[in-house]
């Protein structure tokens, strides 16, 4: 996958309840939240925003991989639940965020291509963010 330089996204209130417009260069999109905790289901929750960009990468990335080596890839399929657990005994007893990721390959790969591809999997640069130290600066525009 390719490391865009400075990417911006811009994030507007729209039109109904916790409603949002999005922007990335020309395209444009929308996220909110379902009825149930009073929003419109409009789009997609921030978090299953945060869970595509982890499997579009995932995908992207096994993809130019295969490409790369030449393996018969035929199809990536990426799929990803978010939940909080509490562990006894680590992080003091606070929920960590966990993520399953599940993935799919579909082609004539033979078991140690299909193992390297898992392996490659953990280095797509979304998965090497959210697993590495983050700061995030927040100004007032």
């Amino acid at each position: 996958m390719t490391d865009h330089t400075n990417p911006q996204i811009i994030v507007s209130s729209s039109d109904g309840q916790y409603a949002q417009a999005i922007q990335a260069r020309i395209h444009e999109w929308t996220a909110g939240e379902p009825a149930e905790v009073g929003g419109t289901d409009n789009g997609p929750t921030p978090y299953e925003l945060l869970l595509s960009a982890l499997g579009a990468c995932t995908s992207i990335t096994l993809e130019m991989y295969a490409a790369r080596k030449g393996w018969p890839l035929k199809k990536v399929r990426v799929t990803l639940e978010h939940s909080k657990e509490t562990r006894t005994g680590e992080n003091d007893d606070k929920p960590v965020d966990m993520i399953d990721r599940i993935v799919k390959l579909e082609g004539d790969l033979d078991d140690e291509q299909r193992s390297r591809l898992i392996e490659i999997a953990e280095k797509c640069p979304v998965h090497r963010t959210l697993t590495n130290q983050i700061k995030i600066s927040t100004l007032l525009g």
